[in-house]
Order: structure tokens, then sequence, then C-alpha cells
């Protein structure tokens, strides 16, 4: 196996897109990424995504997004995994190189989310639960994270309160950051103000519905200064699974593959 390094980076603002398509979002940050790390030809693309089939009409975003960034004939091939879609797209192109299969890749996670219906959306996100036993009886991703964090605060001992340093930090590192949707602080009142999403959850607790891409191109470690000269290293990559559904858990705060 062989040592894996980032050698460039590229994303998109994340917002509300009205004008701009899935395959655009996914152009704009492979085309940054690739101009980050001087490369113009790569071995393989990964996509990571998760909602175009039910949101953008779209599926086979594999052989889509490489036509459209000017990649065709390379490998190419959309990689699935709920919200860790992207992570997973990552991991896939790590395997790539590490195993010699690729020398240069890029990886990208894309979501176009905004042209659809709020119903519709939370449909899509729902697909990410047991579709027999959680989804077709009404819950949705964000029902059954309330559930978890109910049971969260009753076995520990929080409020809801207590969770206002996570969106607090998450705007404040905002501010600075240009590619943000929201890029303004808020406080522990207004986070306590909040509207309830679906409770314990409230609206700060929520990740918006929104449009974005982010791209990386991966390349062999002993070679990724020819191309960068702060490449980034993978010291390491792992995937594990557990029960999707939250009955199925041994104990539905506990997924024992994170402490393996």
């Amino acid at each position: 196996m062989r040592d894996v390094a980032i050698i460039g980076t590229g994303e998109t603002k994340v917002g509300e897109h009205w004008d701009v398509s899935l395959r655009h979002l996914a152009l704009e940050a492979i085309q940054a990424a690739l101009a980050d790390a001087g490369v113009a030809t790569v071995d393989a693309l990964y996509v990571g995504n998760m909602l175009a089939g039910e949101l953008a009409g779209q599926e086979h975003l594999g052989a889509l997004v490489a036509d459209f960034a000017g990649l065709s004939g390379v490998e190419a091939l959309r990689v699935e995994a709920a919200d860790a879609s992207g992570a997973a797209a990552l991991r896939v192109g790590y395997m790539a190189v590490a195993g010699g299969l690729a020398d240069i890749v890029v990886v990208v996670g894309v979501e176009k989310m905004t042209d659809a219906l709020a119903g519709e959306i939370v449909y899509g996100r729902s697909l990410a639960t047991d579709g027999d036993y959680e989804s077709a009886v009404g819950g949705s991703l964000t029902a059954v994270n309330a559930l978890l964090m109910r049971r969260y605060m009753h076995e520990y001992g929080y409020a809801q309160r207590d969770f206002a340093p996570f969106a607090v930090n998450a705007h404040r590192n905002a501010v600075h950051n240009p590619q943000a949707m929201f890029r303004f602080p808020i406080t522990p009142e207004r986070f306590a103000a909040a509207p309830m999403v679906c409770d314990p959850i409230n609206l700060f607790d929520s990740a918006p519905a929104a449009d974005g891409a982010a791209a990386v191109v991966l390349a062999p470690g002993d070679a990724a200064r020819t191309f960068s000269a702060v490449p980034v290293r993978i010291r390491a990559s792992a995937v594990g699974t557990d029960a999707l559904a939250v009955h199925d858990r041994h104990h539905p705060l506990l997924l024992r593959s994170a402490a393996l």
C-alpha cells in the first residue's frame, strides 16, 4: 500500500443556487481542485452524492460529471452512503491510489437540494433510514435523530440548552469562511430562543437544505511534492458499519463499529 496525499482542493459557495445545476456545481469544484493541484488530467473520478436521483432526477453521475468536466474516458462512478457519501467517495479514491490502481484521482462531493419542495427534501433524507420499519411509518431522519438526542439527554442528564456550543462554534467558524452559507455569529441566548424543528432539535441544531460541492485531488505520497509545496498526507482511512435501524442496535446510542 502506498501513502496517499491531498495535492489540491476546490469548493463552491454553499447556498441556494437557483440558477446553477448539479453538474455545474460539481464542475466548479473539480476545476478549482485541478487548478490548485496543477494537473489537467486524472486517472479516475469518484462522485459522492446522496440525493440526486430523488431531488434532481439524475442518476449515473459518474459518467455525467466526467463528461461535463472534460474527463471522458476515465474511470468514473458515484458513491452513495447517505450523509457520509462525500467521505465514502474519498475513501474509494484513497484506496485506488493506495493500491496502485490509479496515480491521480479527483473526488467530488456534490448536492443540489434547493430546487425541490420541502416535503420532497424531507422524504429524500428519510431514505437514509430503514425503509420498512422507520420511514414507512413516518420516521424522517430528523425525527430519528430527535429520538436519539432525547435519549442522550435522559441518560446523561443534559438539557436542550447544553447543546448550544455546537451551533455557536459552527457559526463562529462560518463568519470567517467566504464559502459558508450563514456567515453570522449566534449567542447561546439566540440558540435557546430558536423554534423547534422536531423536539428537542431546534432550528440551529439542524443542517439547512443547500446546494454546493467540494473536491480534492489525490496522489501518491512520494510524488505529492511534485504537485504541491504543502500536500496533506492521509494518515489513515477506515470504514465500518452497524445496525441501520435504531431498534436493531445493541444500544440506541452505541455504534459498536465506531469503537474498533
